[in-house]
């Protein structure tokens, strides 16, 4: 980590501690004047972003394999909450068995795996093959596995279950970690030579190349004009880490601010409640000042991000936000269609994991891909 990031990560822990003080300072008095229920809400939401945020750290202090390898358990987790919520046929049992076994682990190995490695034998990018596994051939095959097992009862129903999980809880979430994986501008100069070496063109570029660099005066002919020659030739997934888990930090702090800047502005604009039936905390005016809250807070982590301009990572912020609620309130409408209050208990004071990360599940496909538009953007 570079010291951008080491400052963000270690500001948000103090953070956690300052509020964690401050909210059992005011449980324990009785004349703040804040409903009890608000301070309820705010604790076990501490809680659970101690353990959230204490597990990302570690991860990210380990390596971008620790980090992907803990998405994985916490997206086979949260799609077994969802699947127990959900129950289906035992004829379902053997699709089961590969969504879990092979579809969910391949998923992750495909966003860790090393894309100039995976380019030189397969000819194609990672992320064009796990940006298509689950939506096209996952979605394809399950259909057509439960179908053979001989039971047609609800077989639309029993489809439509485990490809929603599929897609909430393995597929869009898998887009949080795959930041690591991403590669941004300053990465370009150094994919390009990695690719011409996996591509056995060293010869005819790099040598040339060399040539320029000992004898700046002599241009290569037919050579790239620009050289980063303190670089080393190697993957591109090894020379941006620090902007990377930044960018993933600030991902997961800000979809986690969002659903908290959200709850409070609810109190405030109590009018015009989005679905009362299924969430009934929740109104218009307060996910729309969420939202933007959510984009000041995005602009006052500018420092800390790859990006450009101010207005990037204020419209990061907005859009995850929105992006959250839906999450939100879409997980809570199946909690309500199966009537039950949360997926589980695992994290004391906010139940089941998918309760957790809903939000980070829906906003992280579009951050990423935000992400890459802008940077690309700025290669133009």
């Amino acid at each position: 980590m570079d010291y951008r990031a080491l400052i963000l990560i270690s500001g948000t822990l103090l953070l956690l501690v300052l509020a964690t003080w401050v909210v059992e300072v005011l449980r324990n008095s009785r004349d703040h004047g804040i409903d009890a229920s608000i301070l309820d809400t705010c604790r076990s939401r501490i809680r659970a972003w101690w353990i959230l945020f204490g597990s990302l750290t570690c991860a990210l202090l380990v390596g971008p394999i620790a980090t992907i390898f803990l998405f994985f358990l916490i997206s086979f987790w949260a799609l077994r909450e969802y699947i127990t919520l959900t129950p289906t046929r035992p004829a379902d049992h053997r699709t089961l068995v590969w969504v879990f076994f092979l579809c969910t682990p391949l998923q992750f190995i495909l966003i860790g795996v090393n894309d100039v490695w995976f380019r030189s034998i397969f000819a194609i990018s990672a992320y064009a093959v796990y940006s298509i596994l689950i939506p096209t051939y996952a979605f394809l095959i399950l259909p057509a596995s439960i179908a053979a097992s001989g039971d047609p009862q609800r077989f639309l129903e029993r489809v439509a279950k485990i490809q929603v999980g599929l897609l909430i809880c393995v597929y869009s979430l898998s887009f949080a970690p795959a930041l690591l994986t991403t590669t941004l501008p300053v990465e370009e100069k150094v994919s390009v030579v990695s690719e011409v070496f996996a591509a056995g063109l060293e010869d005819r570029v790099i040598a040339p190349l060399e040539k320029t660099v000992m004898n700046p005066g002599t241009p290569a002919p037919g050579s790239i004009e620009t050289v980063k020659t303190d670089v080393p030739f190697e993957s591109p997934r090894q020379t941006l880490m620090p902007d990377n888990l930044a960018l993933l930090f600030i991902f997961v702090l800000l979809v986690q601010m969002s659903d908290i800047f959200q709850y409070l502005w609810s109190f405030a604009f109590k009018k015009h409640q989005i679905a009362p039936t299924i969430n009934s905390s929740k109104t218009w005016g307060g996910v729309l000042a969420g939202a933007f809250t959510t984009a000041l807070l995005a602009v006052g982590l500018w420092y800390f991000t790859p990006f450009k301009f101010w207005w990037q990572p204020a419209l990061c912020g907005f859009g995850i936000s929105l992006m959250g609620f839906a999450g939100s309130i879409t997980t809570s409408a199946i909690k309500r269609d199966r009537g039950v209050q949360d997926y589980g208990s695992l994290i004391e004071g906010h139940n089941g994991v998918l309760d957790r990360i809903d939000s980070l599940c829906f906003a992280a496909p579009l951050f990423y891909h935000l992400v890459w538009i802008f940077m690309n953007l700025e290669m133009r």
